[in-house]
Order: structure tokens, then sequence, then C-alpha cells
């Protein structure tokens, strides 16, 4: 079903344009030939942490959300799940914060190495995501931003990523201002020593778990 507020934020792109860099030709045939290398160890990772999700609590491996792609698209997001499956059936909604009641013991783990968002590989495959961009937010979070925080919608100039500037700098947590100004700075300079910098770093939270929030 899909989000009664996914075309509300739309009227605001009528005046940015998509990002126009030779780069980015050679970033999605990096993504391309990456995302299919890894796709079967990812694969392996993902089943047995599904696995282990599906033994710490009751519910679903997966989860799978409506969330706004580059100039507006709707793309679907699959995540391990990492919370309680009745999480917003009340809230509705939430943006994360720490020491969240809704993430599940696994859950923490996951979401500290990253491994929640390897479902996403494919997403790169399909061309909806890239490796590296501004992470994709849902559609009443984009329509609700755009309104509270100018010049947001600009972050929809560049393909989503599973990780980004703001998510090696602040985390789940961050406010939609502060991802705004890392992610306009990632878009800005834009390039493959930018995007090499922050594989890098999310790799090194991957593997040791320092540095996430």
């Amino acid at each position: 079903m899909k989000d009664n507020n996914s075309e509300v934020y739309l009227v605001k792109l009528e005046n940015v344009q998509p990002v126009r860099n030779g780069y980015l030709i050679v970033k999605r045939v990096f993504d391309l030939v990456f995302a299919i290398l890894f796709a079967i160890p990812a694969s392996i990772v993902i089943l047995i942490f599904g696995v282990l999700i599906k033994m710490d609590t009751p519910g679903p491996m997966f989860y799978k959300q409506e969330r706004v792609g580059k100039m507006g698209s709707v793309i679907y997001v699959t995540k391990l799940r990492s919370m309680y499956t009745d999480a917003e059936s009340k809230s509705g909604a939430v943006w994360a914060k720490k020491n969240d009641s809704r993430i599940t013991k696994m859950g923490h783990f996951v979401r500290m190495t990253r491994i929640d968002e390897l479902p996403q590989i494919f997403s790169v495959i399909s061309g909806e995501m890239s490796f590296i961009g501004p992470r994709p937010e849902r559609p009443s979070f984009t329509s609700q931003f755009s309104e509270e925080v100018p010049g947001f919608e600009k972050r929809l100039r560049v393909t989503p990523g599973l990780s980004g500037l703001a998510q090696i700098r602040g985390g789940y947590d961050a406010t939609p201002s502060e991802k705004l100004v890392d992610d306009l700075e990632y878009i800005d300079n834009i390039s493959f020593k930018e995007d090499l910098l922050i594989v890098l770093h999310t790799l090194s939270v991957v593997l040791t778990g320092h540095g996430a929030h």
C-alpha cells in the first residue's frame, strides 16, 4: 500500500535537476560489477543472520518499505528485520533514535554492523540504489522534511545508497538537518576518491563495529 503522502513533496522537485557528472557512468559500472561479485557471499551472510533473527524473536527475516529514490521515484528497500514485528502498529512511522525500545537484541547487532542493509545489494544490481549515496527516506518523512528543512529535496539529485557520508558521520539517530549537510557535501564533491573513503569507513564499521551509531 502506497503512503498517502508519497506525492506531496514532488512539487518541490520542479526546480531541482539531477547531478550530471561523467564519473556517475563509471560509478554505475563499479556498482554493477561489485554487486554481482558480492551477491553470493552476501546471500550466505543474509541467510545466516536471517535464521538468527527468527530464532531471536517471532516474525519474518525481512521487511520491505517504500522509499523515495532519485528525483522522487518510488523504490522499495528490503532489510533484515531489526525490530519487533508490531513495532509501528500503534505509533506509525517514527524517526530512529538511540536506545530505541523497538529494536530486538539481534537487531542491535545487525544495525551496528550494517548487516541489516545487505539485502539491498540486489537493489544496487537493478540500478535503484548505489553502494554510496544519501540514504533513501520514507515518503512521509521526505514530504515532512522537505517542508521543514530548506533544501532537503536536493538529496534526491543522485541515486540513493546503502551507505553515505551522513551514515559514517552521524548514524541512525542524526537529525534531518545534520543528514542534509553531509548529503549535500557529498553531492557537491561526488568523486571516486569520496566514494572510496566512505566504502573503507563503512567496511571498518562492518568488520569491527567501531564508529557505528
